[in-house]
């Protein structure tokens, strides 16, 4: 069952890696909660009834709930190390819009842009069913500098952030409401990161 839950936790965590550039952190949160909780986005209808079971699972069995716990917990600190490398990569960015700017290029608002009104999406009834096989890894290079520890401010964000999105489904599953709309995990999960509306990323990093 282990690689099932994964398969859960880490597709949100991927779609946070993979939002556009362009995007803030907290923009890249909520985009990532659209392009994946949210059925045909990433997941079909039918397989969100497929985690529906799986979460009431872990709900009623205390083996289920460590692993459950467990995966949360290690794609949380996943989760710390992305949001870690988009604030640098933003910093980088930033300054360099800032100089850009002052010669009559792009502005420093041109970096956090919020484009994700502008984002296509495919039809809502593909996409694919959840993959619990883990993508290939590859080696890492013995010469490449080893990341920098996350700041613990960071390392709370990750945390509200990734239970914002695991309460939400925990929430939905305890139900029998659909995948969609109102009572939807993709409804419950923005309306929880909302908790993150007024964090200074910037003195996280």
């Amino acid at each position: 069952m282990a690689p099932l839950y994964a398969a859960c936790a880490r597709h949100w965590t991927q779609a946070v890696r993979e939002a556009p550039a362009s995007l803030g952190v907290l923009e890249a949160l909520r985009h990532a909660v659209r392009e994946t909780l949210t059925p045909g986005f990433g997941v079909s209808a039918s397989a969100w009834e497929w985690v529906r079971t799986l979460i009431r699972l872990a709900d009623a069995s205390p083996a289920l709930r460590k692993v459950w716990a467990e995966v949360c917990q290690a794609e949380e600190g996943a989760l710390a190390e992305i949001l870690a490398h988009r604030l640098s990569t933003y910093a980088g960015r930033a300054a360099t819009a800032g100089e850009a700017g002052s010669s009559g290029g792009t502005s420093r608002a041109g970096v956090y842009e919020d484009t994700h009104d502008n984002v296509s999406h495919p039809d809502s009834t593909s996409g694919p069913d959840l993959d619990p096989s883990p993508p290939p890894d590859p080696s890492p290079d013995p010469a490449a500098p080893a990341p920098a520890p996350v700041p613990p401010r960071l390392r709370f964000a990750a945390a509200v952030a990734g239970a914002a999105i695991r309460v939400a489904v925990e929430s939905w599953a305890a139900t029998t409401e659909p995948p969609t709309g109102a009572g939807g995990p993709a409804t419950l999960a923005l309306h929880n990161l909302d908790a993150l509306a007024h964090f200074t990323w910037e003195e996280a990093n």
